[in-house]
């Protein structure tokens, strides 16, 4: 989704302000989940399994040679679950990073477009792909940025348990339904690291964390405990 309120999750879940609805939020959406999910309801399995990259989004790469960045948003979460529509390529840099990123894009012809509420900026690439920047002020990105792993088409993406953790910061409804779909696909490795990481840098989701995996799990057909 691209408009100006647009967040990108670390703000938002740090504000004393925003944090509490963002919590509330989160636990609603969950608790309804879970009262509806039936064991394999929905999509097949086999499907749920299923990694493509069947669209080809612009590699920024070249242009961004020697910066820590990554593709989060829909598109990096296909590295982990379904692909699935999405209308933008989100990626994300350090905050440090930014102005040296925009000065590029610019160069490159990208139009530059309105600033993103939760830290970021909105860009067209010349063939007219919609293109945002987030800058999440977060402490764990660097970490996340040096252990980028790679989708099926081969752009950067950030490792299963940071995007999880990024996603469930931001606590809208989409990116809690891809946080569930990616942790019930995820082996008990990945999973176990989502748990450390959360322990780290939000420890009162802990218990959101394991819901979320059981949601994934019930899509995928296991029985309810």
């Amino acid at each position: 989704m691209r408009s100006l309120g647009k967040g990108n999750g670390a703000g938002e879940e740090n504000s004393p302000s925003v944090a509490l609805s963002t919590r509330e939020r989160r636990r609603k959406f969950l608790e309804m989940a879970l009262r509806r999910a039936r064991p394999g309801a929905g999509t097949a399995v086999e499907v749920l399994r299923r990694r493509t990259a069947l669209r080809r989004w612009p590699d920024l790469s070249p242009l961004l040679a020697g910066i820590p960045w990554a593709v989060v948003g829909a598109v990096g979460a296909r590295a982990y679950m379904p692909e699935r529509a999405t209308a933008d390529l989100d990626v994300v840099v350090t905050p440090q990073d930014a102005p040296e990123v925009y000065r590029r894009l610019r160069e490159a012809g990208f139009t530059e477009g309105p600033a993103l509420l939760g830290g970021g900026r909105s860009y067209t690439t010349p063939d007219g792909v919609p293109v945002d920047v987030l800058t999440p002020d977060a402490p764990w990105l660097p970490e996340a940025l040096a252990h980028v792993r790679r989708d099926p088409q081969g752009l950067p993406v950030l490792p299963l348990p940071y995007l999880v953790l990024m996603k469930v910061q931001a606590g809208r409804t989409q990116d809690l339904a891809d946080a569930a779909r990616m942790l019930g696909a995820a082996p008990e490795e990945e999973r176990e690291g989502a748990r450390e990481l959360f322990r780290r840098w939000l420890p009162d989701a802990l218990e959101d964390l394991e819901s979320l995996i059981r949601l994934g799990e019930l899509e995928l057909g296991a029985e309810p405990q």
